[in-house]
């Protein structure tokens, strides 16, 4: 899990980084699109670093439940079989 989340960070900085280069070339190109290019780059400045936040949120608090779920439901079963023996 550690090098997936180590992935995922190198993942998340390159594409902010990437977006503030793009912004950065766009402005200097005297592009007519350069300011819908900037407010897609800022939307996004917030966004991926709050999905990427959402999505081990929620990988952890599914994986909590169910792995506990199954601890006491595989618990539960070899002490019903003990109990019969």
């Amino acid at each position: 899990m550690k090098k997936v989340k180590q992935i995922l960070a190198i993942i998340g900085i390159v594409l902010l980084v990437s977006l503030y280069v793009i912004t950065l070339v766009l402005a200097l190109t005297d592009d007519p699109n350069t300011m819908t290019v900037f407010r897609a780059s800022l939307y996004c400045t917030f966004l991926i670093p709050v999905l990427i936040w959402a999505y081990t949120f929620i990988y952890k608090l599914l994986k909590n439940n169910y792995g506990s779920k199954l601890s006491k439901d595989i618990t539960t079963e070899s002490s019903d079989d003990e109990t019969t023996k």
